[in-house]
């Protein structure tokens, strides 16, 4: 059981590692480098959301709240207090862990729809305090991000950053691989079945569920630092309400509680708006229209019911 469990991870994380690899071998240009790079990025982002969601069965639609935290982390540390990038990178990450931790104890109570709702304030919120103090944030229009330095070394240029996120989503994908293999993991399994049925085998339900949320803000806020630092600018925009949306759909089409099928999904919503720019004012309309078409066909997400039919014809 222990062989083939760390089998399946280790293949996992060998097929995201390949991608990522032969990615730059087949990219015409540095656009598509930048593209593949976004990708990784919201991966990143809807990996956190995996854990909450597919592991432990909480909703959030609140989460580009982190995000937004984690981008201007990296812009206000250096701009406004002298701080390393790199440290303001560590430092949002710890804020976002902190406020987590402080907004989940009393959110988390709540179940379902009220969840949703509360997680969803906690959102709107946090992109309006982006907006509304100009003096610290830029305001609407957003601020520079200094350039990260590391022993003297500038990093810039797309295929360096494209390196950075691929290896942050690697590192991301290990650690939710193992936090799902791990009895915290099987103890979140738990409460995505039943909260109730948890509690009676001894989970403490309320501890559990505030740990799902601290780790899914953490991963958010590093990938809007790194969101930061690559584009070298950021907005208020990137705490909105839609890219919170855009986190659910990625974990939703992907596969629920599947790694593989997070970054399925997030390619499927930062490439396919790239493809259908052809179409103008019909863009929106056809990505809405495929994705409910994805929805009917593969309830269970791309890659689980790619997987079951797969093995329906093995068989």
């Amino acid at each position: 059981m222990l062989k083939t469990l760390l089998s399946s991870r280790l293949a996992v994380l060998l097929l995201l590692a390949v991608v990522i690899a032969l990615v730059p071998v087949l990219a015409p240009s540095s656009f598509y480098l930048r593209v593949a790079a976004l990708v990784w990025v919201f991966a990143l982002a809807a990996l956190g959301l995996t854990i909450l969601m597919g592991y432990a069965g909480q909703v959030s639609l609140g989460h580009a709240g982190f995000l937004g935290i984690g981008a201007y982390a990296v812009a206000i540390g250096p701009a406004k207090l002298g701080l390393d990038p790199l440290l303001s990178l560590v430092l949002g990450a710890v804020l976002c862990g902190l406020v987590a931790y402080v907004v989940g104890k009393p959110i988390l109570r709540l179940k379902g729809y009220y969840l949703a709702i509360a997680t969803l304030g906690f959102g709107l919120i946090v992109a309006l305090v982006l907006t509304s103090e100009g003096a610290i944030t830029g305001g609407p229009d957003g601020m520079q991000v200094p350039r990260m330095t590391v022993l003297g070394w500038r990093v810039s240029g797309i295929q360096t950053w494209y390196w950075i996120t691929g290896g942050a989503l690697l590192i991301g994908a290990l650690l939710a691989l193992n936090i799902q293999a791990s009895p915290s993991g099987r103890a979140f399994r738990a409460l995505h079945d039943s909260e109730i049925a948890a509690a009676g085998v001894g989970v403490d339900v309320a501890s559990k569920k505030l740990a799902a949320f601290v780790i899914s803000g953490v991963y958010a806020g590093v990938a809007g630092s790194l969101l930061a630092l690559m584009n070298g600018f950021i907005t208020p925009e990137a705490a909105g309400f839609m890219h919170s949306i855009e986190l659910v759909a990625m974990v939703i089409i992907g596969g629920l509680g599947s790694v593989v099928g997070t970054v399925v999904g997030a390619a499927f919503l930062v490439v396919l708006p790239q493809a259908l720019t052809m179409l103008h004012e019909y863009e929106q309309a056809v990505l809405g229209l495929l994705i409910m078409a994805f929805m009917i066909l593969l309830p269970a997400g791309i890659v689980p019911s790619l997987r079951r039919l797969v093995l329906e014809r093995v068989r």
